[in-house]
């Protein structure tokens, strides 16, 4: 059993999906010091490891998710005096409406859980291949479930956790599937309805551009007077 940290900071700044990029290059313009948790870069060469500082659009709303060790460094922009970012062509008040510390408990259970995960870009040119000659809905699935896979445990190496069971994902529906624009070049993006006996932080990012709001898993809850999901 490991407790995992995360912290939201919710903004008063409503953000569209495309300007979450240039979001995240405001905010790394005010963090003082310019830690690499918040771009992911040592020097001119990427960290090449799971993101802990992520930026997102929740609600409509812009947010940046630290997770982890990430959660260290809030202060450094909490502390920002910078009353205003420019995103895009246009200026923002960066006015904070909310801060949210969690705690969960991250391991593999006996019963299975069940998410979505929005926006999310799963494959590399390999994978992708293998997804598009699979000739039935089961063998695409299945190709999924196993980059779905792979993407957890990533996650769990990414913020120090080793586990000892197996990791069980499937997938339960696919609710929608589209092409993005990732780094000037289109991809194959899906939203999903999944199993899986792993609890995971809500609002982690899994797959490609978690950095910038892909791939954002929520648990969907088992009472059906709470909310099941909050679309990013």
């Amino acid at each position: 059993m490991t407790n995992i940290r995360t912290f939201n900071l919710r903004y008063n700044l409503p953000l569209a999906f495309h300007e979450i990029s240039c979001f995240r290059g405001a905010v790394i313009n005010i963090a003082e010091p310019k830690d690499v948790l918040f771009h992911n870069h040592v020097g001119d060469k990427f960290r090449y490891s799971y993101p802990l500082v992520q930026y997102k659009r929740i609600n409509g709303n812009a947010v940046i998710m630290f997770i982890g060790e990430g959660t260290d460094i809030i202060n450094e922009l909490i502390n920002t005096s910078e009353p205003e970012i420019k995103i895009g062509n246009r200026s923002a008040a960066l006015s904070l409406e909310k801060a949210e510390a969690r705690l969960t408990n991250m391991q593999i259970w006996q019963d299975s859980l069940d998410y979505t995960i929005r926006r999310y870009l799963p494959f590399n040119e390999k994978n992708y291949e293998s997804y598009k000659k699979a000739e039935t809905v089961i063998e695409k699935c299945s190709i999924l479930e196993k980059i779905l896979t792979g993407n957890i445990l990533s996650f769990a190496k990414g913020i120090g956790i080793r586990f000892e069971d197996t990791v069980r994902v499937s997938i339960l529906e696919i609710l929608n599937e589209r092409e993005y624009l990732f780094k000037g070049v289109k991809m194959q993006g899906f939203d999903l309805k999944l199993r899986c006996n792993v609890s995971l932080p809500d609002f982690i990012g899994l797959g490609k551009g978690v950095s910038i709001g892909f791939g954002v898993i929520k648990r969907l809850k088992q009472d059906k007077n709470e909310n099941v999901f909050v679309k990013p």
